[in-house]
Parts: C-alpha cells; sequence; structure tokens
C-alpha cells in the first residue's frame, strides 16, 4: 500500500502535482534542492496560478532533510542532475518502494543503472508549466485541454495492483485521463518526439510554444523534427501511439509539400494557442545548463543508429548548445535552423 510519496524535484511541475496531491490530502513530501523555494513553499504553501488557482499547505525539505524511506518516489528533477539525484532516492528506498520517472528524454534507462527496473515505472506528462519564482508555479493549459493528461507503466512486469495504485496517486490531478499503458517505450518516444519539436523550437526561437508554431520557418522545422523521429522509431520497431488525439506516425509521414502543409495545419489548430515556455528556456535564461541532449539529442544519437539522418534534431541540439556555451545570444535563432527540400 503506497501511503508516503517524495516528489524529487519540485520546479515548475512538481510543484503544481504537489500541490494536487496534498489537496487530495497524501502524505507528500516536496523534495527540491532550491533552498528558497522549499522555505517558501513550507511558510506560504504551493501556489498554483493561470489554468488554475490554488494555494494548498505542504511540507518540503531539501534532499539532504530526507529522513526515512518512502513507499513512492515521483522522479521530477531534470535529467541534468541525475547523477546526484538518483542515489539521494536509492539511500531512501524500502524493499518495496517504487521510482516513477516523469522526467523528459528516456529517464527511465538512467534510474536503472541504481535501481531495479521491476520497480521502475515511468510517466509521460501531456500537460505543461512554467516556474515563477520561489513556492509559486504556473499551469500553462485548462484541466479541459487535451494535453491535460498522464500516461504511466511500468518497465518490466504486467500491469498490476502496484501500478494500479500509482495510476490511482496521479488520478488525484488528472482524473480519468491518467492512463495506463502497456508500451511506456513507445509513450516515451511519442513524448520526446512533442519535447523534441515544441520545447526544442520555441527554445530556439527563445519564445512561447504557440510562438514557434506560428511563425512560417518554426512551423515548417517542428513538423521535420516530428518526421525525423517518427522515422527513427519506425526503423526501430516502434510505431508512436496518438497523443492528444493526434496520430503523428501517420501525420508526420509525409513525403510532399501538401503534405508537409497538411501536417503544420493540423498541429497549429489543436496547438497553437499554447503559451508555455520551455524547461530548457527558462534554465537557459537563468544560466543554467539545460537539458537539450536528452531531449532532441536522445533522437539524433538513435538516428545516427539505426542510420536515420536527423539534421533538423542535429541543429536545435547545436544552436541551443552554442546559446547555453555563450557561442549565440539568447534571441529568436530560427534563422540557423536548416531549409531542406521536402
Amino acid at each position: 500500500m503506497i501511503k508516503k510519496i517524495a516528489i524529487m524535484g519540485c520546479g515548475s511541475l512538481g510543484t503544481i502535482l504537489g500541490a494536487y496531491l496534498n489537496k487530495a490530502g497524501l502524505d507528500v513530501m516536496m523534495v527540491d534542492a532550491y533552498e528558497e523555494h522549499v522555505k517558501a513553499l513550507n511558510e506560504k504553501g504551493a501556489t498554483v496560478v493561470d489554468g488554475v488557482e490554488m494555494t494548498v499547505p505542504v511540507k518540503a525539505c531539501t534532499p539532504d532533510q530526507l529522513e526515512g524511506t518512502y513507499d513512492l518516489f515521483i522522479y521530477m528533477a531534470k535529467q541534468t542532475y541525475n547523477e546526484t539525484a538518483i542515489p539521494q532516492m536509492v539511500a531512501h528506498c524500502g524493499p518495496e518502494t517504487i521510482i516513477c520517472t516523469c522526467q523528459n528524454g528516456l529517464p527511465e534507462l538512467a534510474v536503472a543503472k541504481y535501481y531495479p527496473k521491476d520497480k521502475i515505472m515511468g510517466c509521460t506528462i501531456g500537460w505543461s508549466a512554467t516556474f515563477k519564482g520561489p513556492g509559486v508555479s504556473a499551469l500553462t493549459c485548462k484541466p479541459s485541454d487535451p494535453n491535460f493528461e498522464m500516461h504511466v507503466g511500468r518497465v518490466e512486469g504486467p500491469v498490476d495492483d502496484k501500478l494500479r495504485e500509482v495510476q490511482a496517486v496521479l488520478a488525484n490531478m488528472c482524473g480519468d485521463k491518467v492512463h495506463i499503458t502497456e508500451t511506456l517505450m513507445a509513450d516515451r518516444w511519442s513524448k520526446v518526439m512533442i519535447n523534441s519539436t515544441f520545447s526544442g523550437m520555441s527554445t530556439v526561437a527563445a519564445n512561447t510554444f504557440g510562438f514557434a508554431l506560428m511563425d512560417d520557418k518554426g512551423a515548417e522545422c517542428i513538423v521535420r523534427i516530428g518526421r525525423e523521429i517518427v522515422n527513427v522509431t519506425a526503423k526501430m520497431g516502434i510505431r508512436l501511439p496518438k497523443i492528444f488525439g493526434i496520430d503523428f506516425a501517420d501525420l508526420y509521414s509525409f513525403t510532399d509539400e501538401a503534405g508537409q502543409a497538411k501536417a503544420i495545419a493540423t498541429v497549429r489548430a489543436a496547438l497553437g494557442n499554447n503559451q508555455g515556455t520551455a524547461s530548457m528556456l527558462q534554465d537557459l535564461e537563468k544560466g543554467r545548463k539545460c537539458e537539450i541532449k536528452f531531449i532532441n539529442g536522445v533522437a539524433s544519437d538513435a538516428g545516427r543508429e539505426v542510420g536515420v539522418p536527423t539534421p533538423y534534431c542535429d541543429a536545435v541540439v547545436d544552436i541551443v548548445s552554442k546559446v547555453e556555451n555563450g557561442e549565440l545570444p539568447l534571441q529568436n535563432n530560427i534563422k540557423y535552423m536548416p531549409s531542406l527540400p521536402v
């Protein structure tokens, strides 16, 4: 039975999930290395604005203040902190503790270096958020939006009562839009595709998801990145499942200008109003390292392994890395993206 829960990494997403779980009356410790944020959470509660307005009393601590063991760790720290954060969690795991990863990329592989695969679950998160400051995070969508959903599954093993328990915990936020998946890695790649397109390109543009999508060249790059990932995963024997009600595996299999135009129009209609800001962009604005190697970089690496070219993903990694290293300014850098024939 899951009784004690810890959220490891309470930035933009973790603050919001923690608010929902605490509001539901669960025993949740919110863990983050940002001391000012932890202090605000303890003194003022977790505040969620925009898509939902609420302030919920919570308890929080820094990783070094963790005590005892937990039944469930919900891992939401950025993957750039894996080497520090994962051992900190493992030190507070009991014999039956589940670690459920909720990050971008393919984080289950990183956790599996330290923890048994049969005790690792993964969750892809559709909703987006922006960290506003200590104790405050903005939900940049509404609970009625199609992307207000989660998919949770096991790395190894069948659907069982423990997986359903984790689903029930997460349902305190997304209700019946927390779906159990038996194809976790396909779902993971689906989220990699979404993050590589929208987070990757909005970081290149130094603006919101919607801005990148409504820019003509930005939109072209978004669907080209999507097509690269569809081609890479197809070569790996993975078909991406629908997400947000869209069959991207079909939509991004275009071979001519008409197909590309259809892809752009479909995605703009579904997601063009999204004013979310990528966590990678937020990191760069604060002078921190970002997760580009764990997002577009994952697709580029896989493309090289299976022999599928990924020039658009490669360009995003190159541009964002140059911004990160101070070789390019943090500005709209879409002009540096390629313009290749369909």
